[in-house]
């Protein structure tokens, strides 16, 4: 006796089963296990409780699938419907809301404790540009050496960089000492 597997099929001597593998929320056809379900027609007409085979019968004749749409029911709801018209549907929908779903990245700009005005004023506007953008900002500073003893310094900075985008953001988490940098993260606000 010879087998051969692979990822599409199982042989054994000259038998051979083909299967896809097909993810699939809804039991269709020949997956219902219930004796009886109520059957709910191509148009949302409710036809009733019916033993399965006849179900089946039902859909057949309409050239259509039978689909479990509430397998927790009592009796199970079956639709008669295009499963693969359904599917696709149902694909675009979910397609459509990703596409206008709005991803939040979270950006972080450095600063020094002994920042230069020129340099702060750059590190401002890239803020400003993240936060029109929509994303959250996290503004870092970090201490080197001894200038972890003046942290104050960073307070007064991050305290400044607030005050001055206030119109465009809020501030998500307020500035704090987190080994030897002090952390804030901004948020923009939402415009409707």
């Amino acid at each position: 006796m010879r087998v051969l597997t692979g990822p599409h099929f199982y042989c054994v001597e000259t038998k051979i089963w083909r299967w896809h593998v097909i993810s699939r929320e809804h039991q269709i056809n020949d997956e219902i296990r219930a004796r009886e379900v109520r059957v709910v027609g191509p148009e949302g007409e409710q036809i009733g409780i019916k033993p399965i085979r006849e179900a089946l019968q039902m859909a057949i004749d309409a050239s259509m699938d039978l689909v479990n749409v509430a397998p927790q029911a009592k009796p199970p709801v079956c639709r008669i419907m295009d499963y693969g018209k359904f599917r696709y549907e149902q694909q675009k929908k979910e397609k459509e809301a990703r596409k206008n779903q709005k991803i939040v990245d979270l950006k972080e700009v450095w600063f020094r404790s002994n920042i230069e005005e020129n340099d702060y004023q750059t590190k401002l506007r890239n803020v400003v540009k993240f936060l029109k953008e929509g994303d959250k900002v996290k503004c870092s500073v970090r201490f080197r050496g001894r200038e972890i003893a003046h942290s104050a310094i960073g307070q007064r900075i991050l305290d400044r960089l607030s005050k001055e985008v206030a119109e465009l953001c809020s501030v998500e988490r307020v500035p704090k000492l987190e080994g030897r940098s002090m952390i804030m993260i901004l948020a923009p606000k939402i415009t409707s």
